[in-house]
């Protein structure tokens, strides 16, 4: 099955599954989505992540953190550019999350990463989302 925007659909699975309490969620692969994943784990919004299978039936497994008390790492996930509106920002313009708590994802010409990072580096770049 095809997707429009895979980046929506892998925001999505996340986010259902983590208000499911689910431990983790299963995502059809690429490598976009494998660069997300890894800042989402970076930042520690998810434990670890890997990859399962071969071919064109490969998967990422996410593993998800919850607290003590059962509540999710990430309390929300916003697709910010998209196929029919993409939003590009200057370095000095990418966006703060909740004061610094959240993290936006930003895919630069030096590859994906954090708004922070592309901040300091003084990359601008689309901005595909922001996490909280």
């Amino acid at each position: 099955m095809t997707h429009s925007d895979p980046i929506a659909d892998m925001l999505t699975r996340i986010r259902n599954a983590s208000l499911a309490r689910h431990p983790s969620v299963m995502i059809p692969y690429s490598n976009l989505k494998n660069a997300v994943a890894e800042i989402l784990r970076d930042e520690g919004f998810v434990r670890e992540m890997a990859t399962v299978g071969t071919g064109p039936k490969k998967m990422l497994r996410i593993h998800l953190i919850y607290d003590e008390k059962q509540r999710p790492a990430i309390t929300g996930l916003q697709r910010v550019s998209k196929p029919s509106l993409r939003i590009y920002a200057g370095h000095t313009e990418v966006p703060r999350v909740y004061g610094g708590l959240g993290t936006a994802i930003v895919s630069t010409s030096k590859g994906m990463m954090t708004g922070r990072r592309a901040w300091k580096e003084k990359i601008g770049g689309e901005v595909l989302c922001v996490v909280w």
